[in-house]
């Protein structure tokens, strides 16, 4: 049998099925009786509800139903609060939670007011048009920098500074200290641009109602079954978990937004148990654009502290996040303690202050978005030391080479507690910058301006703090018939676990992977799980699963150690069989698998069957991958449109299991990256509120051609935190793109810095001041 092991660059099992055609997603599943759902948004940024009639659309065909928020609340649904507290410097974080429907007040353009079900989606779109809403406009806020300044229009009556919450990091007077005795200061301002997640399958939820065994079973995308159903049982039910099922097909796309604690998927269960019928809603594409959560938008004030060599003494970061119309699931945490666990990044430095001040704008909630806080801080580490690389006249590569945490500082305890367990974060950087051949840049712009182009080059280093929640669970099972059954509480929607986890089976048995069945997704057939997020996946639920394997292999060895009649210790699992070390006696997999089934033929004391599970517990709070990426670009001086032309990048992801699937998360991450550099930001019109951006012809995504083919490597430094050695891999190049893009373009002008994104109305404004003038001038 062909090696398909941990290591090997394996294709992805999942690919011939999906790319024929023969998924199934949600959107697929049409059950007995099925209805549709339409939900009814505000068109307002801001506004009073004053009435709500409904006459005309429940007399409208086909319809069966038109819910309000007093409905649900007569129902008894609950209040939807956001999952995360978040300390306040000076007050206690503020949580308005949230109704599924508005009943008197709507803060955002897509704010839920009614639920309209009918036999037909065209019916209920139909219907909604006849639901009449008295509205009383008012003020609105969508600028982020502007929401908590006196006179803003006030969101939350009970909170009339717009501030859910100011956290602080510490370390106040350690940084005013670094300051105090500084050489030299740098500062600058800049722009976390707000970003929609788009996912390629749009959100869908499926719900359904067993009134017999007054049981709910739910279908929808997601990142991990258990968080939905929990959450569901929890705040909008408040019923046992037994009672609700939550099944999740095949997913399109997943990169943060599933798997929220969102409206959609509790009214879907309600209508469904009102109606006793299977309900379905749909998102169209603006409809998602105003429905998922946002990511990112953030408004910084940054300085930083250098002493005579250029070394980092102390930072001050002081941030306006926006959080939207209402605190989602994990809102204030990701621009606070989440983003916060990687302060300082790569670098020596322990005198980090950061303030983030989360406020309320009337827009759409934001959440975890890839990197989720990580991209955020290592955007402001990396433009402050180009600022830094200016102001002493040194290299960019010089600046952060004299700052690095070096090997053998390790491990490394950061600014905020976190052990940094490896790292060779002075190799990865010199790797890039060879592949990218860094000392040659020079020939390369010189080649440029004589072709009439402005290029520039720029790096990014970043680490991340990949894990997320400390346990997995995992289960492995032999039937009967020779076949092993993967199950596990991570979730895959893109990453390729069916693949991954099929190789670590592999490995530790030494099973033809054909024989090998992956199982998700489901909370009827998953014990538990805390699903995908944070690039937690290979190495909590991989590791489960190897561990699950290992107890399956040591129960098979004492059963094979039983029909051999020799000591368990002496017997060997080599290639898929079983042998006594130093003799010809061998048994295969199915002999042991019969014995395993058959009461006779175990050992005393064992039970039936080869079937292990187990939660596993790691005993760190996350473990850290990193990398440093260096892109080339040039830039049209007579249109201001910028073309990358070079991109490398060194990760080091720790061991990996497979290459193919590294190098496709790396690929994914640097566009993601490429995205918010270049072209992706959700803007509202500021006097009125409306969502400007909502449609794709509005909303750019970067497509293949905006790219370059990228230089991948990996500085493979294993993690001591895991058995695999594994960290995590998915979100890096979201972290790693945006600095080294913005300093590229910034080199190309000649610029301390622009904002994201990187437009070329923005770049060709930049083009035409001063410096840049001065830029295009020069030899």
């Amino acid at each position: 049998m062909e090696k398909y092991g941990i290591g090997q660059p394996v294709r992805r099992r999942e690919d011939p099925r999906l790319l024929t055609g023969r998924g199934r997603y949600t959107d697929d599943m049409d059950p007995p009786g099925c209805v549709q759902a339409v939900i009814l948004r505000s068109p307002h940024a801001h506004a009073r509800i004053l009435s709500i009639g409904t006459d005309a659309a429940r007399r409208a065909p086909g319809v069966l139903a038109v819910l309000t928020g007093r409905d649900a609340a007569a129902d008894g649904l609950g209040r939807l609060p956001t999952l995360f507290d978040v300390p306040g410097k000076d007050r206690p974080l503020f949580d308005p939670t949230r109704e599924i429907l508005q009943t008197e007040r709507v803060r955002y353009v897509g704010d839920p007011v009614a639920l309209i079900v009918a036999e037909t989606r065209q019916q209920a779109m139909d219907a909604a048009e006849l639901v009449e809403v008295e509205y009383d406009p008012l003020p609105s806020i969508t600028d982020t920098a502007a929401a908590a300044l006196p006179g803003a229009p006030v969101i939350w009556e009970a909170c009339p500074d717009n501030t859910a919450v100011l956290w602080d990091s510490g370390r106040f007077e350690e940084t005013e200290a670094a300051f105090a005795r500084a050489y030299r200061t740098v500062s600058i301002d800049l722009v976390n641009n707000r970003m929609v997640g788009n996912p390629m399958e749009p959100r869908t939820a499926l719900g359904e109602w067993d009134a017999e065994t007054e049981r709910y079973l739910f279908h929808g995308p997601s990142q991990g079954a258990h968080r939905i159903r929990d959450n569901l049982a929890k705040h909008a039910f408040r019923v046992p978990l037994e009672k609700i099922r939550v099944v999740s097909p095949d997913v399109g796309g997943g990169f943060g937004v599933r798997g929220k604690l969102v409206p959609e998927n509790a009214m879907v269960l309600w209508a469904a148990r009102k109606l006793g019928r299977p309900v379905k809603w749909l998102a169209g594409r603006t409809e998602t654009f105003q429905s998922d959560p946002h990511g990112r938008d953030q408004v910084t004030h940054a300085e930083m502290a250098l002493d005579e060599a250029a070394r980092c003494l102390g930072v001050r970061i002081r941030t306006t996040a926006g959080m939207g119309a209402y605190l989602q699931d994990m809102g204030p945490r990701v621009p606070t303690s989440g983003g916060a666990r990687v302060m300082g990044t790569v670098y020596d430095v322990q005198a980090i202050n950061n303030q983030v001040r989360c406020v309320f704008t009337n827009t759409v909630p934001t959440d975890s978005f890839r990197g989720a806080g990580r991209p955020e801080t290592a955007y402001i580490m990396e433009r402050l030391f180009d600022q830094a690389a200016l102001a002493f006249g040194i290299g960019r590569d010089e600046v952060r080479r004299r700052n690095l945490v070096r090997p053998e500082q390790m491990p490394y305890r950061n600014t905020v507690g976190n052990l940094i367990d490896s790292g060779d974060f002075p190799g990865t950087q010199a790797m890039a910058l060879r592949m990218v051949d860094w000392e040659g840049f020079a020939a390369r712009r010189a080649g440029a301006r004589a072709r009439g182009r402005l290029r520039g080059i720029g790096l990014g280093y970043f680490i991340e703090a990949s894990g997320g929640m400390p346990s997995e669970w995992a289960r492995l099972r032999l039937t009967p018939e020779g076949r092993a059954e993967i199950r596990v509480g991570t979730f895959s929607h893109g990453q390729g676990h069916e693949t991954a986890f099929a190789q670590i089976v592999a490995e530790r048995l030494g099973l033809d992977p054909a024989q090998i069945t992956f199982i998700q997704g489901d909370t009827d057939e998953i014990e538990k799980g805390t699903g995908t997020g944070g690039s937690r996946s290979s190495q909590m639920g991989g590791v489960a699963v190897l561990r699950a394997s290992d107890a399956v292999v040591e129960k098979a060895r004492r059963i094979a150690a039983h029909l051999l009649e020799a000591a368990a210790r002496d017997v060997e699992l080599e290639d898929g069989r079983f042998r006594v070390a130093g003799t010809d006696l061998r048994l295969d997999w199915s002999r042991v698998i019969a014995a395993a089934h058959d009461p006779a033929q175990l050992p005393d004391g064992e039970t039936l069957g080869l079937d292990e599970a187990l939660t596993y517990t790691r005993d760190t709070e996350c473990n850290f991958p990193n990398g440093c990426h260096v892109a080339e670009v040039e830039v049209d001086p007579e249109t201001g449109r910028v073309e990358l032309v070079r991109y490398a990048a060194v990760d080091d992801v720790g061991n990996v299991i497979n290459p193919l699937l590294v190098h496709g998360q790396m690929h994914g991450g640097i566009m993601t990256g490429i995205g918010q550099a270049l072209m992706e930001e959700a803007r509202y019109d500021p006097e009125g509120g409306q969502f400007l951006t909502s449609t794709f012809q509005d909303y750019c995504m970067p497509r293949a051609g905006d790219a370059c083919d990228f230089e991948l490597a990996l500085n493979i430094v294993p993690t001591p935190t895991n058995e695999l050695g594994v960290k995590g891999a998915g979100e890096g190049g979201a972290c790693g793109a945006p600095p080294a893009i913005v300093s590229a373009v910034c080199d190309a002008l000649g610029v301390a810095h622009i904002d994201m994104p990187l437009t070329p109305e923005k770049v060709w404004r930049a083009l035409r001041s001063v410096p840049a003038q001065a830029a295009l001038g020069a030899g």
